[in-house]
């Protein structure tokens, strides 16, 4: 049987948290769990949970935390579900079918330990939908096809290659991808989650490049492959916030060209 937890990390974002939480509890099928941890400053949403009716899968903690890989973690070691995802506050569940389409999956497919899905989010203006099968081979390129909102993973897998980095402020979800990378996993087509933009990893665009060459040659050493994409995505992310990205975006997007 698959009893799946949602962990979702909060920082001072209650109307954020409360759409995140409406996804989730519009399911058809609820989830096993649902852990909130609350590492704001501020009582706000601690006093919000505490003084209203919550469902009864749904548990916090409310406390300071040491960064997004301390509060993953201290969601995957309090939750009692055999399957675990990471659903940041303001991300939400595509549809009302999201957790029944995974358990399906996991249910057909006994012998993966991890799957993920497409995302939707918000680019420039436009409302996109991403996501392609995940190949080790492309694990150069970064999270490209994946992301942590839109993979479910056993929780037996954090038992076996460990939890999140600590040390990873950015990218403590593809370090942890690069660990699994050899595991059984499934792709499917269904659009699993809406993606905020916002989080720490799409404002520090050009950190976030650092991080993931220096956590790669981590578990692969050095790659000509990494250098040449890790150059053309440079100059991508110049070009396009230069006077002429807009217009650039509009044309692809007019051709439905996808990315590399």
């Amino acid at each position: 049987m698959t009893a799946i937890s949602v962990i979702t990390v909060s920082f001072n974002n209650l109307p954020e948290l409360l759409e995140t939480c409406q996804s989730i509890d519009r399911q058809v099928q609820l989830p096993f769990e649902h852990i909130i941890i609350d590492g704001s400053t501020q009582p706000t949403i601690k006093n919000y949970l505490e003084q209203n009716t919550q469902p009864h899968y749904r548990k916090w903690i409310s406390e300071r935390d040491e960064g997004i890989a301390d509060a993953f973690n201290k969601g995957i070691n309090n939750a009692k579900g055999n399957v675990v995802v990471m659903l940041n506050s303001g991300d939400s569940f595509y549809d009302e079918f999201t957790i029944t389409t995974v358990t399906g999956l996991f249910y057909k497919n006994p012998g993966i330990t991890w799957l993920h899905g497409k995302y939707q989010l918000q680019r420039g203006n436009q409302t996109v939908i991403i996501g392609k099968p995940f190949e080790k081979n492309k694990l150069y390129r970064g999270m490209r096809s994946v992301c942590h909102q839109s993979m479910f993973v056993k929780k037996d897998l954090h038992t076996k290659y460990g939890m999140y980095d600590v040390t990873e402020k950015i990218g403590m979800d593809y370090d942890f991808l690069c660990r699994i990378a050899n595991e059984p996993f499934l792709f499917t087509k269904s659009v699993l989650v809406n993606f905020a933009p916002a989080g720490t990893s799409s404002t520090n665009y050009l950190k976030a490049l650092k991080d993931a060459k220096r956590i790669y040659q981590k578990y692969y050493g050095k790659s000509f492959m990494l250098w040449v994409w890790q150059i053309r995505l440079k100059l991508l992310h110049f070009l396009l916030n230069s006077p002429f990205g807009n217009m650039l975006y509009k044309i692809k997007t007019k051709l439905k060209l996808e990315n590399m």
